[in-house]
């Protein structure tokens, strides 16, 4: 006796559902966990703790700030690059800024919670903040001294052409002073908060100003990884806060150096990627050889 064709059909599907619930929703992942108890693998798959005295401290694959209650660095350890994942290493919320080359005009507000700075000034702000902490020269290209993007918003008699009859800092505002007192003769505004300069016909110009081209503070000081959560420095940025860190311990400066080189990874595969020390281990080995006097 043959089936009628709707009910062969249904039967057919059932069978495929099952299979595949097998397969998809028991086998494989069982075959995952089971991959993930292998020698080698166990602790990557746990998420790769990290303990002292039997208390996980963190994830040698997950970054972490290393500031005090009021975000603060504390200088007696090395700090991590900045992160955008939530309110920094939040691996719930790992993201990146989303925010481009051409972000360099703050949204300035009354209110200053409401005002969002550019990517450029992101950038400023903590080269300076680290060249601070680190006594080494915070200056960037497109930086202004007070830690803002050194951008204009340069006004023209008819629109991109004619002279210059206005001049604006864009992304300074009272009772701040002009990163630059004139341009082409004439004399530089301050930026009056909830104001569109750009709309109102102002030619964004960037100035580069006199700064190295190559910074002290290194770039990864200053931008956020992609996933947020990045557990590496370069061995750059590690070097410039040798010298704090040697101080805040009361240590060589040159046993400080070795211990940074004793947790700095090369390359992927010898090619791929860039050195990296990862800044949880080294911290944690800082502790154990030179304890926080």
């Amino acid at each position: 006796m043959r089936l009628p064709t709707w009910l062969a059909q249904h039967l057919a599907a059932l069978r495929a559902l099952l299979v595949f619930t097998v397969l998809l929703g028991v086998a494989y992942p069982l075959a995952m966990v089971a991959a993930g108890r292998l020698p080698g693998l166990d602790g990557r798959a746990d998420g790769s703790p990290v303990s002292v005295n039997g208390t996980t401290v963190g994830s040698s694959l997950i970054g972490q700030s290393f500031t005090d209650a009021d975000g603060n660095p504390v200088p007696r350890y090395f700090q991590s690059r900045p992160s955008a994942a939530g309110d920094g290493y939040d691996p719930t919320a790992t993201a990146a800024g989303n925010l481009g080359p051409e972000s360099v005009v703050d949204t300035a507000a009354a209110n200053p919670d409401d005002s969002t700075p550019s990517l450029l000034t992101q950038v400023c702000s903590r080269s300076k903040a680290v060249g601070e902490l680190e006594r080494v020269d915070g200056r960037r290209p497109y930086c202004t001294p007070d830690g803002v993007g050194a951008v204009l918003a340069v006004f023209r008699a008819d629109g991109l052409t004619g002279p210059v009859t206005r001049v604006v800092s864009v992304n300074q505002v009272a009772p701040a002073t002009p990163f630059v007192g004139s341009w082409q003769g004439v004399p530089v505004e301050l930026a009056q908060p909830d104001h569109d300069y750009v709309a109102e016909g102002g030619i964004v110009t960037p100035v580069r100003g006199d700064a190295p081209a190559k910074p002290a503070v290194p770039a990864d000081a200053v931008t956020a990884s992609g996933s947020g959560l990045d557990p590496h420095i370069s061995p750059a940025y590690a070097e410039i806060q040798v010298a704090r860190v040697a101080r805040e311990r009361g240590a060589d400066p040159a046993a400080i150096r070795r211990l940074v080189a004793e947790h700095t990874t090369g390359r992927a595969l010898g090619f791929m990627g860039e050195p990296g020390v990862n800044v949880l281990e080294l911290n944690l080995a800082l502790d154990e050889m030179f304890p926080a006097r």
